[in-house]
């Protein structure tokens, strides 16, 4: 028998966070909903992540864009750390953020440029 979503998820989820980030991410997603946790694990990464179709990088930069668009500042933070992990560069990166403002608008942008700053500055401090 195959491995459930959950589990397909987690081990996706594993696989673009890092082995020493992952536990922190599933604290973070169970702290004030324990069952959110296993619905994102299942549904997000589960069974969305693991589509086939398009690459991993390919579906990092859809992420960031709507999620940049919608201003969804929590997930857009995991997602740039996702597209990293997953092969983006940062140029391809900013790429995708000129899109997001040319059909959400530069204020949405800006803010994710924002956060892609804090990130990367996290991520080099971690280094």
């Amino acid at each position: 028998m195959g491995l459930s979503d959950y589990e397909r998820g987690l081990e996706q989820f594993r696989q673009m966070v890092g082995d020493d980030r992952i536990d922190a991410l599933l604290q973070r997603f169970r702290a004030v909903c324990p069952d959110f946790e296993h619905e994102v694990i299942s549904v997000v990464a589960g069974r969305m992540w693991t589509r086939p179709g398009i690459d991993l990088k390919t579906r990092s930069l859809c992420s960031i864009c709507v999620l940049a668009a919608l201003g969804r500042v929590n997930a857009l933070r995991l997602n740039f750390e996702m597209a990293i992990n997953n092969g983006a560069t940062v140029d391809e990166i900013f790429e995708a953020l000129f899109q997001v403002a040319a059909y959400a608008g530069f204020p949405a942008a800006w803010d994710a440029l924002t956060s892609l700053e804090e990130v990367l500055a996290d991520l080099a401090e971690s280094d």
